[in-house]
């Protein structure tokens, strides 16, 4: 069976994929943290470095960014990709514009409050739940820090437009995104599904940009049904 890599999104680890790991009990799961290097290329190599020959590749948002970054580094070894929530194109100049404020500030001891006052407010779909995943966002990204922080920042900053990795890709393909989602709105994840018309377009309807915590039942359920495709 092959094994399944999944890539966490910005200033995420593990925790962001909830119980999707314990329910692939029979496949093997491995985590890859996006933090090893400054730039996509950096952070692919690295993850690809210490990854499985072959491996069916999962990411949401940033992590998504990396899997399509991996993908074009190294086509013949991604099986099956699903990406979730996230973005295939480079990033738009107003985004650009703000990162470096952000980084400065995170550099300067307000991580936490750059994290909690200009990101978070804008991840999650209103729900119950919503201080509970709030509170786990916040302890991934402390446990990072400011130096994780400002090495993503930058990597997202520069990344490339990925249109051409994936209309090149013919391997089973899931794209989900939550309903909610007002990072990575509904118009990216139509571009990526027709980029790859052999892939399958999902919408959760109770969650933003983070359904593996804020929806997981029918979100696991489109990740199985897509290991399985």
């Amino acid at each position: 069976m092959t094994p399944l890599l999944l890539i966490p999104g910005m200033m995420c680890d593990a925790r962001l994929w909830g119980e999707l790991p314990a329910r692939l009990a029979r496949r093997m799961v491995i985590h890859a943290p996006c933090t090893e290097g400054e730039t996509m290329a950096e952070l692919a190599g690295a993850i690809l470095a210490e990854a499985p020959q072959r491996f069916a590749l999962a990411g949401l948002s940033m992590g998504g960014i990396v899997a399509m970054e991996i993908l074009r580094q190294a086509p013949a070894r991604v099986e099956r990709l699903a990406l979730l929530d996230t973005n295939p194109f480079a990033e738009s100049e107003t985004i650009r514009q703000r990162r470096q404020p952000q980084i400065d500030r995170a550099l300067s001891g307000e991580l936490a409050s750059v994290m909690r006052d200009e990101m978070k407010p804008h991840y999650l779909a209103p729900g119950p739940r919503n201080r509970e995943v709030l509170d786990l966002c916040m302890a991934m990204a402390l446990a990072l820090g400011p130096e994780i922080f400002a090495r993503q920042s930058r990597a997202l900053r520069d990344r490339p437009d990925q249109a051409e990795t994936l209309q090149r890709f013919k391997g089973p393909a899931l794209v989900l995104m939550g309903r909610h989602d007002r990072l990575c709105p509904l118009p990216r994840h139509d571009a990526m599904h027709r980029l790859m018309p052999q892939s399958r377009l999902v919408i959760i309807e109770e969650a933003g940009h983070l359904p593996t915590l804020e929806s997981p039942e029918p979100t696991f359920h489109a990740l199985q049904t897509w290991l399985e495709a």
